[in-house]
């Protein structure tokens, strides 16, 4: 089977969703404008991620039909496996979202820090100015911003003689 390439904001309307009970994407709680919440559902939908049911709460309507009445969307089985989560109905979904079945665009300077971060012996801000080019302020508002709060991933840091403080993506 064919690994489904997720963006960075489909993971997380799509992890989110994941999480709830009911898997509904509504209320999106990332932190997206105009019609990128659309563009990122129009997507979701033709992978399969996630499918059309009837609205029961109006403020979930994702449209309406004029058939079916007010439409809204939620998780298929396919995104749990997707995610790394099972798709088991008796088995309540995990309320963290997944730091390692999500996948990230290749080639990026947040998907090389993701990676230097994972590794066994994690990465200094200093090795992380070399490698990337950014000032260590930039490098601190990334871990903070953009890996904990929008990816949910859990980011340690010890300090170690000799190398200073080390912060890792425990894994």
């Amino acid at each position: 089977m064919t690994q489904i390439q997720l963006s960075d904001a489909q993971a997380i309307i799509l992890s989110t969703a994941c999480a709830r009970e009911d898997g509904a994407i509504f209320p999106v709680t990332a932190n997206l404008k105009g019609g990128a919440v659309g563009n990122v559902c129009k997507s979701l939908l033709k992978h399969g991620l996630i499918e059309e049911i009837p609205a029961t709460d109006l403020n979930t309507v994702w449209r309406h039909d004029e058939k079916r009445g007010p439409i809204t969307l939620r998780a298929t089985p396919l995104a749990y496996r997707t995610l790394g989560m099972t798709d088991e109905q008796d088995e309540t979904p995990p309320t963290e979202m997944p730091s390692a079945p999500v996948q990230h665009r290749k080639g990026t300077k947040q998907a090389q820090l993701i990676e230097m971060l994972r590794a066994e012996s994690g990465a200094t801000i200093d090795e992380i100015v070399e490698a990337t080019g950014w000032k260590p302020h930039t490098i601190r508002g990334a871990m903070s911003g953009a890996l904990k709060k929008k990816l949910g991933l859990t980011i340690t840091s010890e300090k170690i003689e000799g190398r200073g403080r080390v912060y890792r993506i425990p894994g």
